[in-house]
C-alpha cells in the first residue's frame, strides 16, 4: 500500500467514523483490512483502496469502516467506574428520580456487549433498591457485525474470563460447549441499535447517565467536542458522564461539573442547566 492510499483511507475513516489515524499506524490497517482483502478476492491493500474508489461498492466500504472501528471490550472494565455506577450514582438518582421513578442509561460504543451486560449485572444485583422502577439501557455502536455478537451475548472461555467475576459468571451465565452465554433476563435489559456518533443524537432521546469509555481518544479535537455538546444536550440536568481513565474534557468543555468519588472522577451536567423540554425524556 503508498502512501497515498493510506492518506486515502485515513481519510475516508476520518469522514465516515471520526476515528483519526496518525501516519504510523499503517501496521494496523494492514492487519485489520487484508483478511477483508483477501475475502474479496484481491491480492492486497492496494486494490482494495482502488476497488472502493469506484461506484457501488458501499457494503465493501462499510465493512472496512467496521473493521477498523472494532475496539477492545471487555467485563466490568478498569471495575472503579462500574463500582461507582452501583455505590454512589445509582443511589444518588433512585434519590432524584423518586417521582418519576424512571432512569435511562447509553452506552454509546457498545462494541460486542461487555460494558452494557456489565450495568445490567449491576442493576439486577441491586433489584430491591428498583422495584418497580422502569430502567433502560440503550446501547450502541456503528458496527453492525459487534451488535449482532452482543445481542447473541455468546462469550469465549477467554472473554469471561476478563473481568467477570466467578458468582456473577455462575449466576447469569450458561455454559454451551466451549462458550458461555448470558441469561436471557440479562439479555433482555439492553436494547441495541446501530448508531454514528458523528451523527444526529435526537433520535436517542434523553439520558440520565451516558458511557462513552475509550473512544474519543480516537478522535480530533474538533469530533470530541461535537460529541461532548450533544452528550449534553442528551443529559438531563443532573445526568451523568462517564469517560475513559485516558480521556478528560480538559480544552474541550467548561459545561459540565466534575464530581470526585473515591477513586475516580464523573462529569454531572449542572441542576441548573435549561430545563428538559417536555417529551423528550425517552
Amino acid at each position: 500500500m503508498t502512501p497515498m492510499e493510506y492518506d486515502y483511507l485515513r481519510k475516508l475513516l476520518k469522514e465516515r467514523s471520526g476515528l483519526v489515524l496518525s501516519s504510523d499506524k499503517q501496521y494496523l490497517v494492514e492487519s485489520r483490512l487484508l483478511p477483508i482483502a483477501r475475502k474479496s478476492g484481491l491480492t492486497g491493500l492496494g486494490e482494495l483502496v482502488q476497488k472502493i474508489k469506484t461506484p457501488g461498492t458501499e457494503a465493501l466500504i462499510v465493512e472496512v469502516v467496521e473493521a477498523m472501528t472494532t475496539n477492545e471490550s471487555f467485563f466490568f472494565r478498569d471495575k472503579i467506574p462500574f463500582d461507582h455506577f452501583r455505590e454512589a450514582i445509582m443511589p444518588s438518582l433512585v434519590a432524584a428520580r423518586a417521582k418519576q421513578r424512571r432512569v435511562r442509561i447509553w452506552c454509546a460504543a457498545a462494541s460486542t456487549g461487555q460494558e452494557p451486560y456489565s450495568l445490567a449485572m449491576c442493576l439486577k444485583e441491586m433489584a430491591g433498591q428498583i422495584s418497580g422502577w422502569r430502567v433502560e439501557i440503550i446501547a450502541t455502536d456503528l458496527s453492525h457485525e459487534v451488535l449482532e455478537k452482543a445481542k447473541a451475548g455468546i462469550y469465549s472461555q477467554f472473554e469471561v474470563q476478563r473481568g467477570l467475576p466467578i458468582q456473577l459468571l455462575v449466576k447469569y451465565f450458561t455454559q454451551i460447549g466451549e462458550t458461555w452465554q448470558i441469561a436471557p433476563e440479562i439479555r433482555s435489559m439492553v436494547q441495541y441499535r446501530p448508531f454514528n456518533l458523528l451523527s444526529d443524537f435526537g433520535q436517542l432521546g434523553i439520558f440520565d447517565v451516558v458511557y462513552c469509555r475509550n473512544v474519543l481518544i480516537y478522535f480530533d479535537q474538533k469530533s470530541r467536542k461535537r460529541v461532548i455538546d450533544m452528550f449534553y444536550e442528551r443529559l438531563v440536568p443532573g445526568g451523568f458522564l462517564f469517560l475513559g481513565h485516558s480521556e478528560s474534557l480538559l480544552n474541550i468543555s467548561t459545561a459540565f461539573e466534575l464530581v470526585h468519588l473515591s477513586e475516580d472522577l464523573v462529569y454531572r451536567k449542572p441542576l441548573l442547566s435549561s430545563p428538559v423540554r417536555k417529551g423528550e425524556h425517552g
